[in-house]
């Protein structure tokens, strides 16, 4: 298949502004076409990636990124999908934010053949007079007041600052196509009223035809927008807000119903593979490799096989035998090598020949800065040896424990480690 075929057969074309352009454009050339995103938060969560997932595979089949963060559009305020206004953020803020959220996404999408911009660079030199004098007399007032995102909020209010936006978005779009030939614009389907009239604007603007195409929102079983875990806490990229191994188990816990979908969209499996193995009872299995495949892309195969290592050894493997062929690059991580590949401290035997306290070896093994953390972690039910929990502070350990090789040391949801005599 095409390249546009198989953003088809994965699921993420929602609605174009001409399917058959769109495919020719896609497939008879290589063309420059972009997403925006607007730096409201120093992080991206999980319900932020369809359209990057998208963004890969145009980019993997030659055609390059245009990866536009909203350091100017942040400052309105995109009502799109919204019943109230979004927070004010200051200028520091935003900046910030901009600079994080380009960071993260150069993890997905590659730098070497992508430009990233930031629309503050032509948006905030821009005079409102000349802005109005060069295309106010294209936008219809009754036309903008019918796009979804400005009659949802019609009810509840919304201010002039916002109903902005949709000509910001659309000024965006023929700075691009100007300067850079920009052809396609992608995002969510809720940004369908925003991206046309970016297309509209180029034609009667600059003569040119250019096309967008919006991607479906991606909603969880309970119709929700997908990204939160159960207790309603988003999921973030962002290490600091959510670890590596619970950024793993939220994908591994997502719900049957989902996991082909998911798989199609936040991997690179090929298809057939994907409908093979999300089928019937390798379940379990598709989702060890759905949560594996999709923190390989946020942070890194290392981290994502030792999520996956961690995660098995404490929950158990879906296909120990590995009965379940797949061209993932957990085919080789099973619960056999778990113990060779998580992550070994070595402490002296010396140190533990008379035997030593847990919360020293805690220490020793680098899983805690201190005795006395140690102890706290060890109060708060958050230690086990070999999944074994120990709640004993003064709990001792000595050679016989390390009879086996090693023992695995636990503290905590995400920090194993293997420990080994020296």
């Amino acid at each position: 298949m095409n390249v546009f075929q198989e953003l088809k057969a994965r699921g993420f074309c929602y609605q174009a502004t001409d399917e058959t352009a769109v495919e020719k454009l896609l497939t008879e050339g290589k063309i420059a076409f972009y997403v925006g995103f607007d730096p409201t938060g120093s992080s991206l969560h999980v319900g932020h990636l369809l359209p990057v997932m998208a963004m890969r595979i145009l980019q993997k089949a030659g055609h390059t990124p245009i990866v536009l963060v909203g350091g100017a559009t942040a400052r309105i305020g995109d009502p799109s999908g919204k019943q109230t206004a979004r927070p004010m953020l200051s200028i520091e803020e935003i900046n910030a934010n901009a600079a994080a959220l380009k960071q993260q996404l150069s993890r997905f999408i590659s730098p070497d053949n992508a430009r990233f911009v930031n629309n503050a660079d032509w948006l905030c030199n821009l005079g409102y007079i000349d802005l109005l004098r060069e295309v106010g007399t294209i936008f219809s007032v009754n036309r903008m007041l019918g796009q979804e995102s400005v009659r949802m909020r019609l009810e509840t209010g919304l201010s002039f600052l916002e109903f902005n936006y949709s000509i910001l978005q659309a000024y965006d779009f023929m700075v691009l196509n100007r300067d850079y030939g920009c052809q396609l614009e992608m995002g969510g389907q809720d940004q369908w009223g925003n991206m046309v009239a970016g297309t509209e604007l180029i034609r009667r603007k600059c003569g040119r035809t250019v096309q967008c195409m919006t991607i479906p929102l991606l909603l969880d079983p309970n119709g929700m927008k997908f990204g939160k875990t159960s207790g309603g806490k988003n999921v973030w990229l962002d290490t600091a807000r959510t670890s590596v191994f619970d950024y793993y188990q939220f994908w591994r816990n997502c719900d049957d119903s989902q996991v082909e979908k998911l798989l199609l969209y936040f991997s690179s499996l090929p298809v057939e593979e994907i409908k093979t193995i999300a089928s019937g009872p390798n379940i379990n299995r598709a989702k060890e490799i759905l949560a594996a495949e999709a923190t390989a892309l946020a942070h890194g195969e290392t981290a994502a096989r030792e999520a996956f290592l961690a995660a098995g050894s404490k929950f158990g493997f879906a296909d120990p035998e590995k009965k379940v062929q797949t061209s993932s690059f957990i085919a080789g991580s099973d619960s056999s090598i778990v113990a060779a590949e998580l992550p070994e401290s070595a402490v002296a035997a010396a140190d533990v020949a008379a035997g030593v306290p847990l919360p020293r070896l805690l220490m020793l093994s680098g899983l805690c800065k201190s005795t006395s953390d140690g102890r706290r972690l060890i109060q708060g039910g958050a230690v086990s040896i070999n999944e074994v929990k120990i709640t004993d502070v003064n709990h001792m350990v000595n050679s016989a424990d390390f009879a086996a090789g090693g023992l695995t040391l636990r503290a905590g949801k995400k920090n194993f480690r293997k420990v080994v005599l020296k």
